[in-house]
Order: C-alpha cells, then sequence, then structure tokens
C-alpha cells in the first residue's frame, strides 16, 4: 500500500512536534524514521496508526483519507517497544489472539498463526508462554501476532531497542527477510544508524519535527543536504573545518591553518566567496599522501588506535583535532608528521549560516 503525507503536522499545546512532512512511501518498501530523541519520529508513527490525528495536512493509504479512520480499520499491524505480549497466553494463542477479535472461525485462525508463526521462524515454540522465550523470540512472536491480520501496513516502534548488540544484528536482518518476503509496505522507527541504513529502501531522517532529507540509505551518508544530515551519519563522525572561499571559487581555504583544498568544479554564485563555510570530510575518505609534490593536508598525528580491520588515527591540523581511517600496514607514531590527502569528490562544503550542501 502506497503512504502518502502532506503538509503533516502534530500540536501539543505550544510545542509543533511534527512541521508539514511531506512524504511519499511507496507500496513494498522499508522506509526507516531516523532521528535524534525528540524528533517527532514516533509521532509520526502514531499519527499513521491512529493512536494522533494530526493538527494539519492530509493521510493517505492508497487513495483513502484516513485522517479521521480509527486504528482498528487502517489494515495496520504494529509491534511495540516492549512486544505487549498476553504473559498468560501460548505463542500459539498470542499470535491467534487478533484474529479471535475479528471472529475468524477457530480452525482458520490456528492455520494462518501456525503459517506465520514458519514464516518467523518459532513454530516449535508455539506452546510456550512469553516468560519461557528469549528476547528475539518474544519479537518474532509480536511480529507473526502484527502479519496475521494480513495488513497493508506494518509499523515497527523501535523493536530491537532492548535487545543486546548481537541480537540487535540478528533481528534486524530477521525483519529485512520477512518484509521482503511478504512484500508489506513497513515503516520502522529508530535512532539508530545503522540499523536504518542497514535494511531500509529509503530513510526518512528529522530534526526538531522537520525532515531534513528523505533518500536511500547510500544516497544519504555519500551526498547530505546539510550539515545535520553530515553530521548524525556516519561513525567516526565527519570532520568539520572553518572555511573561505579564495577568489576564483574553486580554492578552499581552512581559517586559522591557511591551508587550501582545490575543488573539482568552482562555485557557481558568485555570492559564496564572501560566505563563511565549513568543509566536511568523512574519516574515510583521506588517505596518506606519500608524493611531497601533490597537495595534502599537514597534520601531527597525537594517537592511533586499532578499530576491527582499520586503524583510527586522531591527528591535529593546526588547532582542529580530526580523525582519519588509515590501513594497520601503515605505521605511524605519536609525533609523527605527514600529509593527508583527500579522495576527489569526496569533499562537502556547508554553507555555516543555513547548513546547506553546497557540494551535493
Amino acid at each position: 500500500m502506497k503512504i502518502q503525507l502532506k503538509d503533516i503536522t502534530m500540536r501539543f499545546d505550544h510545542t509543533t512536534a511534527v512541521d508539514h512532512l511531506n512524504v511519499t512511501i511507496e507500496e513494498g518498501k522499508l522506509v526507516s524514521l531516523l532521528g535524534p530523541s525528540g524528533c517527532g519520529k514516533s509521532t509520526t508513527l502514531y499519527m499513521l496508526a491512529g493512536l494522533y490525528r494530526p493538527s494539519e495536512g492530509e493521510l493517505y493509504f492508497g487513495e483513502r483519507l484516513v485522517n479521521k479512520i480509527e486504528p482498528e480499520n487502517r489494515e495496520i499491524g504494529m509491534v511495540f517497544q516492549n512486544y505487549a505480549l498476553y504473559p498468560h497466553l501460548t505463542v500459539l494463542k498470542n499470535i491467534m489472539f487478533p484474529l479471535k477479535m475479528a471472529k475468524v472461525p477457530k480452525k482458520e485462525a490456528e492455520a494462518r498463526a501456525k503459517e506465520m508463526a514458519a514464516l518467523v521462524q518459532i513454530d516449535h515454540l508455539l506452546d510456550r508462554k512469553p516468560s519461557q522465550l528469549s528476547g528475539g523470540q518474544q519479537q518474532r512472536v509480536a511480529i507473526a501476532r502484527a502479519l496475521v491480520k494480513k495488513p497493508k501496513l506494518l509499523l515497527l516502534d523501535e523493536p530491537l531497542s532492548n535487545l543486546d548488540a548481537r541480537l540487535r544484528l540478528e533481528m534486524r536482518e530477521e525483519i529485512r527477510r520477512i518484509q521482503q518476503e511478504v512484500g508489506i509496505t513497513t515503516i520502522f522507527v529508530t535512532h539508530d544508524q545503522e540499523e536504518a541504513m542497514s535494511i531500509s529502501d529509503h530513510v526518512l531522517l528529522m530534526k526538531d519535527g522537520r525532515m531534513q532529507q528523505y533518500s536511500a540509505p547510500q544516497d544519504m551518508y555519500d551526498y547530505p543536504k546539510n550539515k545535520f544530515v553530515a553530521q548524525f551519519l556516519g561513525n567516526p563522525p565527519i570532520n568539520i573545518f572553518p572555511a573561505k572561499l579564495s577568489d576564483d571559487l574553486q580554492t578552499i581555504v581552512l581559517q586559522d591553518t591557511r591551508e587550501t583544498l582545490q575543488l573539482e568544479a568552482p562555485i557557481s554564485d558568485p555570492a559564496a566567496m564572501n560566505g563563511d563555510y565549513e568543509l566536511g570530510i568523512r574519516p574515510e575518505d583521506f588517505y596518506i599522501e606519500t608524493d611531497s609534490v601533490k597537495a595534502g593536508l599537514k597534520v601531527e598525528t597525537i594517537r592511533v588506535e586499532r578499530i576491527g580491520r582499520d586503524n583510527l588515527l586522531n591527528a591535529k591540523l593546526g588547532q582542529i583535532n580530526l580523525r582519519a581511517i588509515i590501513s594497520p600496514d601503515v605505521k605511524i607514531n605519536k609525533g609523527d608528521m605527514i600529509t593527508l590527502g583527500i579522495r576527489p569528490g569526496r569533499a562537502r562544503l556547508f554553507d555555516s549560516s543555513s547548513g546547506h550542501n553546497l557540494l551535493h
């Protein structure tokens, strides 16, 4: 089912939780609502679920306007953060419960519940109670219960936050497998960028109730529309340097250090020469420049840390600290002076006032 949010706004007294949100979610896609606490992502989910009624705007499921449609009539399935399973019922009866409420004949309800249990790979646990299950197994029960009604929209409200790191990884892969197998439009709320980036067709990144960017995960990472998007995504985070543009609108001058960087093409707006900017470079977009003829940033090594298969270089550029990911094969010690090159096309230039990315 295709979902459209047109100028959706949600106010609570004098607080605007969601501010004129315009998004189209295509049928069968998994979209993550991502952002820091208080950004409006859960409020958006609750409006989709019918738990909140928008203050302004129109919400469409397919061609149907659903602003005033009650939750039970929206053809949705929802999985909450705490799973909300009935402790006194078996797994089978928990999954069957929505069908019982809908007065589906018992034999048909049991068959459909067993089908969903097999889909989420818990058909061997049907006689157990929730207290006898692990967190991951409880989540599978909750997903099966949400899907057993054959909804057209699946809503997931931070479903992985109560699981440990290893189980979160396993379950996000399972959620993606189940979603693709069923082919259901799915909206997944999370504050974890790694979760959103790993399983989504598209990510909607929000801040202060407003959409910052809506795009495929890799596009959002590689081509952030503004400084907030660039800084929210990535671990270690993007490096930010105060900068100016030279008269040619193609040379970036880093403030304080006087280091320069040549853009592949000049900025098109002549007024840009007088602006204040910030240069953004992700740690993985640096490399060790060994050719003394080529330009680069001359830095002093502060510390080198091993992070899995790579080394994280902490260095100082003038008075500015930066991070670079480098190969562990390169031997660098504290106090070494080295030159860091920047991979072609990987620099980002943000307007200091608006945060807009001029090199998008």
